[in-house]
Protein backbone atom coordinates (compact mmCIF):
# COMPACT_ATOMS: atom_id res chain seq x y z
CA UNK A 1 0.00 0.00 0.00
CA UNK A 2 2.96 2.43 0.51
CA UNK A 3 3.36 2.49 -3.28
CA UNK A 4 7.34 2.48 -2.69
CA UNK A 5 9.81 0.59 -4.40
CA UNK A 6 13.31 -0.02 -1.91
CA UNK A 7 15.59 2.29 -2.12
CA UNK A 8 13.36 5.65 -2.15
CA UNK A 9 11.86 5.59 1.52
CA UNK A 10 8.82 7.77 2.51
CA UNK A 11 8.41 8.47 6.00
CA UNK A 12 5.17 8.56 5.37
CA UNK A 13 2.26 6.50 3.12
CA UNK A 14 2.35 7.62 -0.72
CA UNK A 15 -0.67 7.79 -2.84
CA UNK A 16 -0.58 8.92 -6.97
CA UNK A 17 -3.44 9.73 -9.36
CA UNK A 18 -3.03 9.15 -13.08
CA UNK A 19 -5.67 11.53 -15.31
CA UNK A 20 -5.21 10.28 -18.78
CA UNK A 21 -7.02 12.74 -20.95
CA UNK A 22 -7.26 13.66 -24.76
CA UNK A 23 -4.53 16.32 -24.68
CA UNK A 24 -2.27 15.58 -21.83
CA UNK A 25 -1.21 12.91 -18.64
CA UNK A 26 -1.44 14.47 -15.01
CA UNK A 27 0.48 12.46 -12.54
CA UNK A 28 0.02 14.10 -9.13
CA UNK A 29 2.24 11.95 -6.10
CA UNK A 30 0.97 12.73 -2.64
CA UNK A 31 1.78 11.29 0.89
CA UNK A 32 -0.34 11.14 4.35
CA UNK A 33 1.22 13.29 6.62
CA UNK A 34 1.67 12.75 10.17
CA UNK A 35 -1.97 15.11 10.93
CA UNK A 36 -3.61 12.63 8.15
CA UNK A 37 -3.89 14.96 5.65
CA UNK A 38 -2.90 14.84 2.07
CA UNK A 39 -0.04 16.44 0.60
CA UNK A 40 0.96 16.75 -2.58
CA UNK A 41 5.17 16.00 -3.22
CA UNK A 42 5.09 15.76 -6.74
CA UNK A 43 3.15 16.51 -10.44
CA UNK A 44 4.00 15.38 -13.54
CA UNK A 45 2.27 16.34 -16.99
CA UNK A 46 3.10 15.33 -20.54
CA UNK A 47 0.88 15.92 -23.85
CA UNK A 48 -0.90 12.63 -25.28
CA UNK A 49 -2.03 12.27 -28.52
CA UNK A 50 -3.04 8.37 -27.94
CA UNK A 51 -6.54 9.17 -26.98
CA UNK A 52 -9.52 10.50 -28.84
CA UNK A 53 -12.83 11.28 -27.03
CA UNK A 54 -11.75 9.34 -23.85
CA UNK A 55 -10.86 5.98 -25.73
CA UNK A 56 -7.56 4.71 -26.48
CA UNK A 57 -6.84 4.95 -30.16
CA UNK A 58 -2.61 4.64 -30.19
CA UNK A 59 -1.66 2.34 -27.09
CA UNK A 60 2.29 2.88 -27.46
CA UNK A 61 1.68 6.96 -27.83
CA UNK A 62 -0.96 6.88 -24.50
CA UNK A 63 2.04 4.72 -22.91
CA UNK A 64 5.08 6.90 -23.38
CA UNK A 65 3.17 9.73 -22.39
CA UNK A 66 1.97 8.21 -18.42
CA UNK A 67 5.31 7.53 -18.89
CA UNK A 68 6.68 10.71 -19.26
CA UNK A 69 4.86 12.24 -16.64
CA UNK A 70 5.66 10.01 -14.36
CA UNK A 71 9.18 10.21 -14.57
CA UNK A 72 8.60 13.55 -14.04
CA UNK A 73 6.73 13.43 -10.59
CA UNK A 74 8.48 10.91 -8.93
CA UNK A 75 11.78 13.44 -9.72
CA UNK A 76 9.80 16.10 -8.44
CA UNK A 77 8.46 13.69 -4.99
CA UNK A 78 11.95 11.97 -4.76
CA UNK A 79 10.77 8.34 -4.86
CA UNK A 80 9.13 5.84 -7.36
CA UNK A 81 5.64 4.56 -7.37
CA UNK A 82 4.60 1.49 -7.60
CA UNK A 83 0.48 1.65 -7.77
CA UNK A 84 -1.91 4.34 -8.79
CA UNK A 85 -5.17 5.04 -8.76
CA UNK A 86 -6.43 5.74 -12.35
CA UNK A 87 -9.24 8.27 -14.17
CA UNK A 88 -11.92 6.76 -16.55
CA UNK A 89 -13.81 8.86 -19.00
CA UNK A 90 -15.29 9.44 -22.37
CA UNK A 91 -17.88 8.29 -24.73
CA UNK A 92 -18.09 4.91 -23.46
CA UNK A 93 -19.54 5.85 -19.92
CA UNK A 94 -23.05 4.67 -19.76
CA UNK A 95 -24.55 4.85 -16.22
CA UNK A 96 -28.16 3.99 -15.07
CA UNK A 97 -30.41 3.89 -11.83
CA UNK A 98 -30.91 0.34 -9.74
CA UNK A 99 -33.03 -0.64 -6.63
CA UNK A 100 -32.13 -3.38 -3.97
CA UNK A 101 -34.35 -4.36 -1.89
CA UNK A 102 -33.87 -7.32 1.69
CA UNK A 103 -34.87 -8.08 4.71
CA UNK A 104 -33.07 -6.61 8.15
CA UNK A 105 -31.44 -9.22 9.90
CA UNK A 106 -31.25 -8.09 13.39
CA UNK A 107 -34.26 -5.57 13.09
CA UNK A 108 -31.28 -2.94 12.95
CA UNK A 109 -29.48 -1.96 10.26
CA UNK A 110 -25.74 -3.04 10.50
CA UNK A 111 -22.95 -2.35 8.33
CA UNK A 112 -23.16 -5.82 6.36
CA UNK A 113 -27.04 -5.49 5.84
CA UNK A 114 -26.10 -2.11 3.53
CA UNK A 115 -23.16 -4.15 1.71
CA UNK A 116 -26.47 -7.25 1.07
CA UNK A 117 -28.75 -4.79 -0.02
CA UNK A 118 -25.83 -2.90 -2.53
CA UNK A 119 -25.52 -6.15 -4.05
CA UNK A 120 -29.11 -6.47 -4.14
CA UNK A 121 -28.74 -3.74 -6.59
CA UNK A 122 -26.12 -4.71 -8.58
CA UNK A 123 -28.07 -7.98 -9.26
CA UNK A 124 -29.07 -6.81 -13.01
CA UNK A 125 -28.20 -7.58 -16.09
CA UNK A 126 -25.25 -5.33 -17.09
CA UNK A 127 -24.12 -6.51 -20.91
CA UNK A 128 -21.13 -8.69 -21.25
CA UNK A 129 -19.14 -6.11 -23.30
CA UNK A 130 -19.39 -3.62 -20.11
CA UNK A 131 -17.88 -3.48 -16.97
CA UNK A 132 -19.58 -1.82 -13.80
CA UNK A 133 -17.00 0.69 -12.46
CA UNK A 134 -19.31 2.62 -9.47
CA UNK A 135 -22.34 1.41 -7.16
CA UNK A 136 -23.13 4.89 -5.69
CA UNK A 137 -26.34 4.90 -3.52
CA UNK A 138 -28.57 7.54 -3.75
CA UNK A 139 -30.86 6.96 -1.15
CA UNK A 140 -31.76 4.35 1.35
CA UNK A 141 -35.72 3.82 2.41
CA UNK A 142 -35.88 1.42 5.82
CA UNK A 143 -40.51 0.05 5.31
CA UNK A 144 -41.96 3.14 4.79
CA UNK A 145 -39.69 6.07 5.30
CA UNK A 146 -37.52 7.20 2.64
CA UNK A 147 -35.03 9.65 1.91
CA UNK A 148 -32.35 8.09 4.40
CA UNK A 149 -28.61 8.72 3.53
CA UNK A 150 -27.31 6.64 6.43
CA UNK A 151 -29.54 4.23 7.51
CA UNK A 152 -26.99 2.67 10.03
CA UNK A 153 -28.66 1.83 13.67
CA UNK A 154 -32.16 2.30 12.37
CA UNK A 155 -34.78 -0.10 13.26
CA UNK A 156 -37.01 -1.89 10.66
CA UNK A 157 -37.89 -5.02 8.79
CA UNK A 158 -37.21 -3.92 5.26
CA UNK A 159 -34.23 -1.76 3.87
CA UNK A 160 -34.13 -0.63 0.07
CA UNK A 161 -31.94 1.01 -1.29
CA UNK A 162 -32.01 3.46 -4.82
CA UNK A 163 -28.16 3.55 -6.73
CA UNK A 164 -26.43 4.70 -9.54
CA UNK A 165 -24.53 2.22 -11.45
CA UNK A 166 -21.81 3.52 -13.93
CA UNK A 167 -20.73 0.91 -16.53
CA UNK A 168 -17.52 1.83 -18.93
CA UNK A 169 -17.08 -0.14 -21.95
CA UNK A 170 -14.80 -3.24 -21.57
CA UNK A 171 -12.89 -2.60 -24.43
CA UNK A 172 -12.02 1.34 -23.59
CA UNK A 173 -11.19 0.33 -20.00
CA UNK A 174 -9.24 -2.73 -20.85
CA UNK A 175 -7.23 -0.94 -22.92
CA UNK A 176 -6.97 2.01 -20.74
CA UNK A 177 -5.40 -0.70 -17.64
CA UNK A 178 -2.65 -1.79 -20.88
CA UNK A 179 -1.12 0.93 -21.36
CA UNK A 180 -0.56 1.98 -17.21
CA UNK A 181 0.39 -1.76 -16.40
CA UNK A 182 3.05 -1.45 -19.40
CA UNK A 183 4.63 1.59 -17.23
CA UNK A 184 5.29 -0.41 -14.58
CA UNK A 185 2.31 1.22 -12.26
CA UNK A 186 -0.23 -1.68 -10.31
CA UNK A 187 -3.45 0.04 -10.36
CA UNK A 188 -5.34 0.27 -7.38
CA UNK A 189 -8.51 0.82 -8.77
CA UNK A 190 -10.22 2.71 -11.44
CA UNK A 191 -12.22 5.85 -11.06
CA UNK A 192 -14.67 7.96 -13.03
CA UNK A 193 -12.91 11.42 -14.34
CA UNK A 194 -16.06 13.99 -13.28
CA UNK A 195 -16.51 11.81 -9.34
CA UNK A 196 -12.80 12.52 -8.69
CA UNK A 197 -12.84 15.77 -9.39
CA UNK A 198 -15.74 16.64 -7.91
CA UNK A 199 -13.87 15.37 -4.41
CA UNK A 200 -11.28 17.92 -5.11
CA UNK A 201 -13.51 20.73 -6.13
CA UNK A 202 -16.64 20.92 -4.58
CA UNK A 203 -17.87 20.99 -0.86
CA UNK A 204 -20.25 19.13 1.20
CA UNK A 205 -22.35 22.27 1.18
CA UNK A 206 -22.74 22.21 -2.43
CA UNK A 207 -23.41 18.48 -2.85
CA UNK A 208 -26.12 18.64 -0.38
CA UNK A 209 -27.62 22.17 -2.05
CA UNK A 210 -27.49 20.00 -5.68
CA UNK A 211 -24.58 20.79 -8.11
CA UNK A 212 -23.75 19.67 -11.50
CA UNK A 213 -19.72 19.48 -11.76
CA UNK A 214 -18.71 19.88 -15.35
CA UNK A 215 -15.46 18.79 -16.06
CA UNK A 216 -13.88 20.03 -19.50
CA UNK A 217 -11.47 17.70 -21.03
CA UNK A 218 -9.76 18.20 -24.66
CA UNK A 219 -12.38 15.82 -26.10
CA UNK A 220 -15.03 15.69 -23.85
CA UNK A 221 -17.58 17.36 -21.20
CA UNK A 222 -18.24 14.76 -18.13
CA UNK A 223 -21.20 16.19 -16.22
CA UNK A 224 -22.18 14.69 -12.80
CA UNK A 225 -25.12 15.43 -10.82
CA UNK A 226 -25.34 15.95 -7.51
CA UNK A 227 -28.67 16.19 -5.33
CA UNK A 228 -29.13 15.65 -1.53
CA UNK A 229 -25.33 14.74 -1.30
CA UNK A 230 -25.10 11.98 -3.14
CA UNK A 231 -24.85 11.29 -7.52
CA UNK A 232 -27.95 11.28 -8.92
CA UNK A 233 -26.70 11.23 -12.50
CA UNK A 234 -23.87 11.17 -14.74
CA UNK A 235 -23.39 12.02 -18.50
CA UNK A 236 -20.84 12.60 -21.27
CA UNK A 237 -21.08 15.35 -24.30
CA UNK A 238 -18.56 14.25 -26.73
CA UNK A 239 -17.11 17.78 -27.37
CA UNK A 240 -14.13 19.70 -25.66
CA UNK A 241 -11.17 21.73 -25.66
CA UNK A 242 -9.79 20.41 -28.95
CA UNK A 243 -12.26 21.59 -30.58
CA UNK A 244 -12.30 24.92 -29.77
CA UNK A 245 -8.50 24.55 -30.59
CA UNK A 246 -9.38 23.41 -34.02
CA UNK A 247 -12.06 25.57 -34.50
CA UNK A 248 -9.18 28.52 -34.06
CA UNK A 249 -6.72 26.40 -36.51
CA UNK A 250 -9.05 26.87 -39.26
CA UNK A 251 -10.51 30.33 -38.49
CA UNK A 252 -7.45 31.61 -38.78
CA UNK A 253 -5.57 29.43 -40.76
CA UNK A 254 -3.12 28.80 -38.43
CA UNK A 255 -1.24 25.11 -37.68
CA UNK A 256 -2.64 22.95 -34.54
CA UNK A 257 0.12 23.80 -32.13
CA UNK A 258 -0.32 27.57 -33.06
CA UNK A 259 -4.04 27.56 -32.63
CA UNK A 260 -3.56 25.77 -29.15
CA UNK A 261 -1.04 28.35 -27.73
CA UNK A 262 -3.59 31.47 -29.11
CA UNK A 263 -6.45 30.11 -27.43
CA UNK A 264 -4.62 29.35 -24.22
CA UNK A 265 -2.46 32.64 -23.96
CA UNK A 266 -5.23 35.74 -25.68
CA UNK A 267 -8.58 33.51 -25.80
CA UNK A 268 -12.46 35.08 -24.69
CA UNK A 269 -15.17 33.77 -24.67
CA UNK A 270 -16.90 37.10 -25.57
CA UNK A 271 -16.09 38.16 -28.31
CA UNK A 272 -18.12 41.96 -27.50
CA UNK A 273 -15.61 42.46 -24.48
CA UNK A 274 -12.45 42.58 -26.33
CA UNK A 275 -11.08 45.75 -27.26
CA UNK A 276 -11.32 46.75 -30.95
CA UNK A 277 -8.06 47.98 -31.12
CA UNK A 278 -5.68 45.12 -29.78
CA UNK A 279 -3.90 42.78 -31.87
CA UNK A 280 -2.00 39.45 -32.22
CA UNK A 281 0.33 37.37 -34.35
CA UNK A 282 -0.86 34.30 -36.18
CA UNK A 283 1.48 32.58 -37.50
CA UNK A 284 0.93 31.36 -41.08
CA UNK A 285 0.60 27.75 -42.63
CA UNK A 286 3.12 25.91 -44.58
CA UNK A 287 5.82 28.80 -44.24
CA UNK A 288 3.58 31.58 -44.93
CA UNK A 289 4.59 34.50 -43.38
CA UNK A 290 3.17 35.45 -39.44
CA UNK A 291 0.37 38.21 -40.26
CA UNK A 292 -1.59 40.33 -37.29
CA UNK A 293 -4.94 40.42 -36.77
CA UNK A 294 -7.58 42.05 -34.35
CA UNK A 295 -7.87 40.07 -30.80
CA UNK A 296 -11.45 40.39 -31.45
CA UNK A 297 -11.30 37.76 -34.65
CA UNK A 298 -9.98 35.60 -32.24
CA UNK A 299 -12.73 35.71 -29.66
CA UNK A 300 -15.32 35.61 -32.68
CA UNK A 301 -14.53 32.29 -33.30
CA UNK A 302 -14.06 30.97 -29.82
CA UNK A 303 -17.13 32.63 -28.72
CA UNK A 304 -19.40 30.47 -31.45
CA UNK A 305 -17.92 27.30 -30.35
CA UNK A 306 -18.33 28.50 -26.26
CA UNK A 307 -21.83 29.04 -26.98
CA UNK A 308 -22.39 26.00 -28.53
CA UNK A 309 -20.89 23.75 -25.82
CA UNK A 310 -22.46 25.55 -22.70
CA UNK A 311 -25.85 25.23 -24.84
CA UNK A 312 -25.00 21.43 -25.13
CA UNK A 313 -24.29 21.17 -21.73
CA UNK A 314 -28.21 23.08 -20.79
CA UNK A 315 -29.66 20.67 -22.70
CA UNK A 316 -28.09 17.93 -20.62
CA UNK A 317 -29.37 20.25 -17.44
CA UNK A 318 -32.66 19.72 -18.79
CA UNK A 319 -33.03 16.63 -20.18
CA UNK A 320 -31.95 15.37 -17.14
CA UNK A 321 -34.97 16.81 -14.76
CA UNK A 322 -32.52 17.68 -12.25
CA UNK A 323 -31.98 21.72 -13.05
CA UNK A 324 -34.60 23.01 -10.46
CA UNK A 325 -32.79 20.33 -7.78
CA UNK A 326 -29.29 22.37 -8.62
CA UNK A 327 -29.20 24.64 -5.37
CA UNK A 328 -25.47 25.80 -5.70
CA UNK A 329 -25.63 26.05 -9.48
CA UNK A 330 -22.70 24.56 -11.72
CA UNK A 331 -18.71 23.91 -11.16
CA UNK A 332 -17.13 23.98 -14.47
CA UNK A 333 -13.37 22.04 -14.17
CA UNK A 334 -11.04 20.58 -16.34
CA UNK A 335 -7.99 22.25 -18.65
CA UNK A 336 -10.80 23.57 -20.99
CA UNK A 337 -12.68 25.82 -18.27
CA UNK A 338 -9.93 28.18 -18.23
CA UNK A 339 -10.66 29.54 -20.91
CA UNK A 340 -11.74 33.63 -19.95
CA UNK A 341 -14.97 34.88 -20.10
CA UNK A 342 -17.01 31.31 -19.96
CA UNK A 343 -17.48 31.40 -16.38
CA UNK A 344 -19.93 34.80 -17.42
CA UNK A 345 -20.85 32.98 -20.53
CA UNK A 346 -22.36 30.35 -18.74
CA UNK A 347 -23.83 32.21 -15.88
CA UNK A 348 -25.97 33.83 -18.92
CA UNK A 349 -26.91 31.00 -20.52
CA UNK A 350 -27.24 28.86 -17.61
CA UNK A 351 -29.25 31.57 -15.38
CA UNK A 352 -27.95 30.24 -12.11
CA UNK A 353 -25.13 30.47 -10.07
CA UNK A 354 -21.69 29.28 -12.01
CA UNK A 355 -17.78 28.88 -11.19
CA UNK A 356 -14.71 27.87 -11.71
CA UNK A 357 -13.35 25.14 -9.59
CA UNK A 358 -9.81 24.09 -8.30
CA UNK A 359 -8.55 21.86 -6.11
CA UNK A 360 -8.59 22.17 -2.15
CA UNK A 361 -8.50 21.01 0.93
CA UNK A 362 -4.17 19.23 -0.15
CA UNK A 363 -1.04 20.64 1.38
CA UNK A 364 2.00 20.36 -0.21
CA UNK A 365 2.42 21.87 -3.66
CA UNK A 366 -0.50 23.87 -3.52
CA UNK A 367 0.83 26.58 -5.89
CA UNK A 368 1.31 23.74 -8.64
CA UNK A 369 -2.15 22.16 -8.57
CA UNK A 370 -3.98 24.91 -7.91
CA UNK A 371 -5.76 24.87 -11.36
CA UNK A 372 -8.58 23.28 -13.08
CA UNK A 373 -5.89 20.94 -15.46
CA UNK A 374 -4.77 19.36 -12.03
CA UNK A 375 -8.63 18.62 -10.58
CA UNK A 376 -9.14 14.87 -11.52
CA UNK A 377 -5.85 14.01 -10.72
CA UNK A 378 -5.59 15.43 -7.20
CA UNK A 379 -9.06 14.36 -6.90
CA UNK A 380 -8.04 10.83 -7.29
CA UNK A 381 -5.28 10.85 -4.72
CA UNK A 382 -8.57 12.02 -2.27
CA UNK A 383 -11.12 9.24 -3.36
CA UNK A 384 -8.19 6.77 -2.80
CA UNK A 385 -7.39 8.21 0.58
CA UNK A 386 -11.06 7.74 1.38
CA UNK A 387 -12.10 4.61 0.49
CA UNK A 388 -9.02 3.11 2.50
CA UNK A 389 -8.78 5.77 5.32
CA UNK A 390 -8.13 3.46 7.78
CA UNK A 391 -5.54 1.29 6.17
CA UNK A 392 -3.27 4.63 5.18
CA UNK A 393 -3.82 5.86 8.98
CA UNK A 394 -2.55 2.39 10.53
CA UNK A 395 0.32 2.54 7.71
CA UNK A 396 1.48 5.82 8.75
CA UNK A 397 1.74 4.98 12.35
CA UNK A 398 3.70 1.81 11.62
CA UNK A 399 5.70 3.77 9.77
CA UNK A 400 6.75 6.30 12.28
CA UNK A 401 6.69 3.65 14.86
CA UNK A 402 9.71 1.70 12.93
CA UNK A 403 11.46 4.65 12.08
CA UNK A 404 11.31 5.72 15.99
CA UNK A 405 12.66 1.84 16.53
CA UNK A 406 15.41 2.55 13.98
CA UNK A 407 16.44 5.84 15.61
CA UNK A 408 16.53 4.25 19.07
CA UNK A 409 18.69 0.90 17.33
CA UNK A 410 21.39 3.62 16.20
CA UNK A 411 21.55 5.43 19.37
CA UNK A 412 22.56 1.96 20.82
CA UNK A 413 25.26 1.36 18.68
CA UNK A 414 26.83 4.70 19.04
CA UNK A 415 26.67 4.63 22.40
CA UNK A 416 28.77 1.59 22.48
CA UNK A 417 30.45 2.46 19.62
CA UNK A 418 32.24 5.50 21.48
CA UNK A 419 32.41 3.06 24.71
CA UNK A 420 34.88 0.97 22.65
Amino acid sequence: MTGLKSGHKSKFPVLAGIDIGSTKVCFVIGIVNEDNKIEIVGVGRAPNAGIRQGIVVNIEATQNSIKKAKDEAELMAGYQVEEAWVGVSGTHIKSFDSKGMIAIKNKEVAASDIERVIEAAKAVAVPADRQVLHVLPREYKVDTQDGISDPIGMSGIRLEANVHIVTGGQTAINNTIKCVEKTGVKINNLVLDPLAASIAVVSEDEKSLGVCVVDMGGGTCNLLYYVNGSVAHTSVIPVGGQHFTHDVAIGLRTPQLAAETLKVNHGYAIGSQVEDTETIDVQGVGGRKSREIPKRDLADVIEARAEETLNLIYHDMKMSGLLPMLGSGVVLTGGASQLAGLVEMAEFIFEIPVRRGVPANVGGLTDVVKSAEYATSVGLIQYGYNQNKNIYIKLGQEMKSSESGDGLTRKIKDFFGQIF
